[in-house]
């Protein structure tokens, strides 16, 4: 499994540097409205979901747990085209979504997490990743009137986090497959 996810470290490094940059926007920008948050927080989990599923993809050999990957980004894919098509929704219900996914994705990490505590050392810290996506969902879920400019600055704390946490442990992948720093691989 390590190998698996070795070989596709840099889908790993890529999810956490958007995660990161998506964060550090809804920092910098805290007034944005709620429609540009909606649109920011789609992109950000359509394109989370397309290279967690790539990443499933080029899992599936040999590995029968594959498909938590897949189902992450299939659950991302979702909830970022959701999020396009009914732009006119609530705070209230957005909240909602963003929950839902972080939830989700949270559940997802730490079962992946669990199952490769075997494989690699550190593996804390997809488990951590996991973890501060539930805390995350359920934040929001409990207190979603907190008022849109603490749900961004709140939204893009958990983004640079989560962002930090999946870049280290996509490092963390690579060097426990043994693939040197600069292999990047080449379109076939």
């Amino acid at each position: 499994m390590v190998t698996h996810y070795g070989r596709t470290w840099w889908a790993l490094a890529i999810r956490g540097i958007v995660a990161v940059i998506f964060g550090i926007l809804a920092l910098v920008w805290p007034g944005i409205t709620l429609t540009a948050l909606m649109l920011f927080f789609g992109a950000y989990v359509l394109v989370d979901g397309i290279f967690a599923i790539l990443s499933a993809l080029f899992h599936h050999a040999g590995n029968e747990r594959w498909w938590l990957l897949l189902l992450e980004g299939i659950v991302g894919i979702i909830v970022g085209v959701l999020t396009f098509i009914y732009p006119g929704l609530t705070a209230f219900v957005l909240l909602f979504f963003i929950a839902a996914w972080a939830v989700l994705t949270g559940i997802l990490e730490l079962l992946a997490a669990v199952r490769l505590r075997n494989e690699i050392d550190n593996e804390w810290l997809l488990a951590l990743s996991g973890i501060a996506s539930l805390v995350f969902g359920i934040l929001i879920a409990v207190a979603p009137g907190a008022g849109a400019l603490a749900v961004v600055w709140l939204i893009g704390v958990y983004a640079i986090v989560f962002g930090i946490l999946l870049l280290a442990f996509a490092i963390r992948v690579r060097n426990a497959a043994g693939i040197p720093s600069g292999n990047i691989p080449r379109a076939a």
